[in-house]
C-alpha cells in the first residue's frame, strides 16, 4: 500500500494489465490453441522489454532458427 492507503501496482501485476487489456478488446479467444499462443507471445514480449530487448529481432532470430531446425535464442538475459 502507497500513502494514504492507496494501493500501489506490483511488477507482477503492471506485467499482467497489458494482457488483460488485449483480452477485452479482442474478446478473448476461440480456441485453446490460440490462448496457448496468445499467452506464450505476452511471457516473450513481457521478458524481453523487462530486458530492454529488441521483440522484433528476437521474433526474427527465433523463426529463422525454427526453419533452420536450429537451437532457439534465450530468453534469459545476459550475464
Amino acid at each position: 500500500m502507497g500513502q494514504h492507503g492507496v494501493h500501489l501496482p506490483t511488477a507482477a501485476e503492471r506485467a499482467l494489465r497489458q494482457s488483460v487489456i488485449q483480452r477485452k478488446i479482442s474478446y478473448g479467444l476461440q480456441s485453446h490453441q490460440g490462448a496457448v499462443c496468445r499467452s506464450r507471445l505476452l511471457t516473450v514480449t513481457t521478458a524481453l522489454r523487462q530486458q530492454d530487448r529488441d521483440v522484433w529481432q528476437f521474433l526474427e532470430q527465433a523463426w529463422i532458427a525454427h526453419h533452420r531446425g536450429e537451437v532457439m535464442p534465450s530468453l534469459l538475459p545476459d550475464p
